[in-house]
């Protein structure tokens, strides 16, 4: 089993070495496997990037970002109307997402999405493709889910069951699926990073699914 210190150096050495990521403003604490991310960094992308590559290190079942994005001083940022005029160009442009149906609002430099989409994976896909636009501090993705159809609850769960079953790095006797009104419960326990990632991923992209809760659990060795 990692100490924290080692964990930590972890940690570091990712950031450093992911070239999205200026790490040189970033402090990371360590709490048992609980990784907390302080400081700040270029962009909003910056902090997602630096989240995951604190949850690809082996030892991690917790991470906190905590990061505030500052863009640098020198940098020309757009109003808070022309970064509303890209964020809806951008998701115009997406053939995935029908953009008619997205409202978008922008207070300093904070996102607000609101609306509907016809999947789950689509309201994710929306908050990435924004991420990365200059003048974003953060996103609020209110956007809900309607499905064109109508779905049953258990065959949603079986899907997803399914999907994990299918899935080398998960172990699909450890991981619970519930399932109500389109509302998808994951709980129980996966071995790292990666398993954790494809049992949202099977979640995230069956048919049906309206919105899924969070439980589950990253052993740590």
């Amino acid at each position: 089993m990692k100490t924290q210190e080692e964990i930590k150096k972890d940690v570091v050495d990712q950031l450093y070495w992911d070239y999205r990521v200026d790490a040189s403003k970033v402090k990371v604490k360590i709490d048992g496997s609980t990784v907390n991310l302080e400081g700040s960094v270029a962009n909003y992308n910056a902090k997602n990037n630096a989240e995951l590559d604190a949850w690809s290190i082996e030892g991690v079942s917790i991470v906190h970002n905590n990061l505030e994005v500052e863009y640098p001083p020198t940098l020309e940022l757009p109003t808070d109307e022309e970064i509303k005029t890209n964020v809806e160009s951008t998701l115009i442009l997406n053939n995935d997402i029908d953009s008619s149906t997205v409202d978008v609002s922008v207070t300093g430099g904070i996102v607000t999405l609101k609306g509907s989409v016809d999947a789950y994976w689509k309201k994710v896909k929306a908050e990435n493709l924004i991420s990365d636009l200059t003048g974003v501090i953060s996103i609020l993705n209110k956007l809900t889910i309607v499905p064109t159809k109508s779905f049953v609850d258990q065959d949603i769960a079986e899907d997803i069951i399914s999907s994990i079953s299918r899935n080398i790095n998960v172990d699909v006797e450890n991981v619970n699926v519930k399932v109500e009104n389109g509302v998808v419960t994951l709980s129980g326990t996966v071995s790292d990073w990666s398993a954790y990632t494809a049992t949202m991923e099977a979640a995230r992209y069956t048919a049906g699914v309206v919105d899924i809760n969070d439980n589950l659990i990253i052993e740590t060795l």
